[in-house]
Formats: structure tokens, C-alpha cells, sequence
């Protein structure tokens, strides 16, 4: 429906942006998509992006891939999908070479200096516009104001926070006819998007694509490991990187933060890829990049094969083992939505399971807001202190901390964006450039 090679324009001016974890990725596709360019619905974003939210994965990586898929099928999703995380990809490789090569992060900390604060801005106007189109019901917005609760201040899991959002929809749904409906019918400003709320994608799931999509999804991810095994053998560290991050890639539910801890107990002391607190040095350059969070994987592989080479040279197996963690940990992600996409549309029309993905995207506009804080309290101080108490567990920041250049970006930032109506590109290329010059003048 969009021509594929303009589709691939936008997707890779979509990758440049993706700073901030999900919740930006998210910011950037809801105003390029469908404030901008007006390829796909309100409705029919927030529709993918519940389905996306219930993936174990990056669900802004698999959206990009399903939204992919809409206008441009299978070849659209490859593409979408794959440029999501290309510059993310050779950015981290670039500087976990530096890492390892020189040890020193003052450029890569002074970048973020001015990115962080951009983020903020970008994610707060994603909030405030996913909340005033996906909460049509006051009910949906107290579901949303308890799923930022739950997640802010009792640690409650994301998987659990999703699967409430479902069955209070539901509930919801049963209770209060033409929920879904309703949150349909919010205003959508603008033309009529290409992909509308109710079209029907035309691409019919069958046993038979089904199969096919399987298989070579499966031999397409097992290939590389195993052709590892054959050349290097089973007890390589190629090998054993392969298959834990193929391992961890499918129980990733709730993003990168719900794995991170596990993935750094194995690499630093069950495997020793890492020394200890290398994790948090790996986790600044993976924020620093754009791209999923997870791709801090890529970091762990560089820096364990680049110790652990074997009979090749430490950089060349360095960037081998980046690649083939890069490889497993993502490939699982098309595979989910070239397999479930088919059928999830055609069940766009079922009340039930419509009002259940509506109380998830009500429960996800929480989400957003709890990582935008998140994000900001860790941006705009150096310290931060627990506030417990029975079930309750907030991450309070000390006031003492507060990073001032940070506070003043964002300040700018916030206007840019939110009064002047900056693009997402043009605030994150002002703010990185103020951030270079006042991080390297002070050294931070």
C-alpha cells in the first residue's frame, strides 16, 4: 500500500530516533506513523502494539514489524524490522570496540547527557496523546492510573500488570457495552489514515503458511549455532552464547529490565563474559544507542568472546559472537508476528477479545508513564534511594543529586517539542549536540 522503498525511508528515519527504551521507540512511531504520515489508524496502532505487549521481546522492535507487515506484507515486516535495529546494531558495536579498546565512556556519558533529556520531552508528549485517544471510559483511566501505580511503586511484574489490564477489559467489556467501541470512536485528527481502524489485512492465515513460516524461522535461527558447533565446537563460547540468548530471547516478557538481572548473573558468574559491574557500564552504552534495550546482549557477547577468542583474532571474534547473539535474540521476534498477526486480525471483531486489548492499551498508557518517570528520576539525578514498606517499594530520588545541566536540556527540550512542536530527530540532534559540549566541558 505505501511503496516499499519510501516505507523504507521512514523506517530507517524511525531507527535514528529510537532512543529511551520502549517507551520513546513508542513516542516516535505513535507521531510519525499516525500524527505524520497518517499510514495507519489510532486504534489500529494501539491494537498492535496490545498484541506486541503480550510477545516476549522488545515490543517497540515487533510493532515496527507488524506495522511492517501491514502496509508492505512480509518484505515490509523484514524491512521494518530489521532498520528498527540496524543503527542500534553498529552504534553498540562501534562502542563496546571503544570499551574494550580504551575503557573510557566520557564521550558516550556525554552524549547522553543531552539525548536523556530529549527522550523525556518525546515521551511525555507520547503520553499525554496515547492518553487522550486510548482512554475513552473513566474506567479505562483508572485502570491506566492503577497500572502506573502498580508498576511505580509496588515493583508488581509487567507480565502481571498486562494480564490485569486484559481480564478488567474483559470484565469491563461485559459490563459497560461498546467499550471497545467507545474507545474507537475518540477523535482521530487528521485525513484518513491509509490503514484504517476496520480494514482488513488481506493476507489469510492458512495451515499451510503457517508450516512454512515455522520451519524456516526455526532453521534460520538454529542455523548459525549450529554451524558454530561444527566449526569452532560444542564448548566454544560462540556456542554457549548462542544457545543462552536463544534461550533468554523467548522469556523476555516485560522488556529488557525484567531480564537484564538474570542475563547478568549468568555472564558474570556462571560464565565470566563479564567481571562484576561491567553489566551497568554495558547497560550506559546500550542506553545510549538507539534501538531496543536488549541490545545490551550484544555488549555481553563483544566483551566475553573479545576475552575468550579461541584460535581467532579477539576482535574478529568479538564482532562474530556480536553478531550471532544479535541474530537469536531477534530473529525469534518476526518470527511471532509473521505466525500470529494473520490471526489476531481476524479477530479484530471479536467483542471479547477487543475489550480485553483495550483494558491492555489503557494498563500500556500506565506502562509508558511509569517508564517515562523511571527514566526521568534516573536522568535528572545521580542518586536515588528506596522508600519501602510492606508491598510498597518506591525509587525515590535524592534531591541533593539533581543534575542541573540535565534539569535545563530537559527544560528546553519540553519546549521544543511540546510548544514549538519540534520533531522527534531535529530535538534529539539539538539536544545531543548541547549535551557533547557541556559533558566534555565538565567531564562528567
Amino acid at each position: 500500500m505505501v511503496p516499499l522503498r519510501q516505507a523504507a525511508r521512514t523506517w530507517f528515519l524511525i531507527s535514528l530516533q529510537t532512543f529511551g527504551g520502549p517507551a520513546g521507540q513508542i513516542a516516535v512511531m505513535q507521531r510519525t506513523l499516525v500524527d505524520e504520515q497518517r499510514w495507519i489508524g489510532q486504534q489500529r496502532f494501539l491494537f498492535a502494539l496490545s498484541y506486541c505487549t503480550l510477545l516476549p521481546g522488545p515490543e517497540a522492535q515487533q510493532l515496527a514489524t507488524y506495522v511492517g507487515w501491514l502496509l508492505n506484507g512480509v518484505r515490509g515486516a523484514l524491512v521494518a524490522g530489521v532498520l528498527f535495529i540496524l543503527p542500534g546494531v553498529v552504534t553498540l558495536l562501534a562502542l563496546s570496540a571503544v570499551y574494550v579498546g580504551l575503557g573510557d565512556t566520557t564521550v558516550v556519558e556525554s552524549l547522553f547527557l543531552g539525548l536523556g533529556p530529549a527522550v523525556i520531552a518525546i515521551v511525555a508528549q507520547a503520553v499525554v496523546r496515547l492518553a487522550g485517544r486510548g482512554l475513552a471510559h473513566p474506567a479505562l483511566t483508572v485502570l491506566a492510573a492503577v497500572a502506573f501505580v502498580a508498576l511505580a511503586a509496588f515493583s508488581v511484574p509487567f507480565p502481571a500488570v498486562v494480564a490485569a489490564g486484559a481480564v478488567v477489559g474483559w470484565v469491563l467489556g461485559r459490563r459497560v457495552p461498546g467499550l471497545a467501541a467507545q474507545a474507537r470512536a475518540v477523535p482521530d485528527d487528521g485525513p484518513a489514515p491509509l490503514v484504517s481502524d476496520d480494514a482488513l489485512h488481506t493476507e489469510r492465515p492458512s495451515g499451510r503458511r503457517t508450516a512454512t513460516i515455522l520451519v524456516t524461522g526455526l532453521a534460520l535461527w538454529a542455523l548459525p549455532v549450529a554451524v558454530a558447533a561444527v566449526v569452532f565446537g560444542r564448548t566454544s563460547v560462540y556456542v554457549d552464547q548462542g544457545l543462552f540468548f536463544s534461550g533468554a530471547a523467548v522469556v523476555t516478557f516485560g522488556g529488557a529490565y525484567a531480564v537484564l538481572a538474570y542475563v547478568a548473573q549468568q555472564a558474570v558468574s556462571t560464565y565470566a563474559w563479564l567481571a562484576p559491574g561491567e553489566m551497568v557500564r554495558g547497560l550506559a552504552l546500550a542506553e545510549s544507542t538507539p534501538g531496543p534495550l536488549v541490545m545490551v546482549v550484544q555488549f555481553v557477547a563483544f566483551v566475553g568472546a573479545y576475552r575468550d577468542p579461541g584460535s581467532l583474532n579477539p576482535w574478529v571474534a568479538a564482532v562474530l559472537a556480536a553478531l550471532l547473539t544479535t541474530w537469536v535474540t531477534f530473529v525469534p521476534c518476526f518470527l511471532f508476528i509473521l505466525l500470529g498477526a494473520p490471526y489476531v486480525e481476524r479477530l479484530r471483531g471479536n467483542r471479547s477479545l477487543a475489550s480485553a486489548l483495550t483494558g491492555i492499551t489503557a494498563a500500556v498508557v500506565g506502562v509508558i508513564a511509569s517508564l517515562a518517570v523511571y527514566f526521568a528520576v534516573h536522568t535528572l539525578f545521580g542518586r536515588t534511594e528506596p522508600l519501602t514498606g510492606g508491598p510498597f517499594d518506591l525509587e525515590v530520588p535524592v534531591v541533593g543529586s539533581v543534575r542541573w545541566a540535565a534539569l535545563a536540556i530537559t527544560a528546553v527540550a519540553l519546549v521544543l517539542v511540546l510548544r514549538l512542536g519540534w520533531s522527534p530527530l531535529r530535538t534529539l540532534g539539538v539536544c545531543a549536540v548541547v549535551g557533547m559540549v557541556v559533558g566534555l566541558a565538565t567531564n562528567v
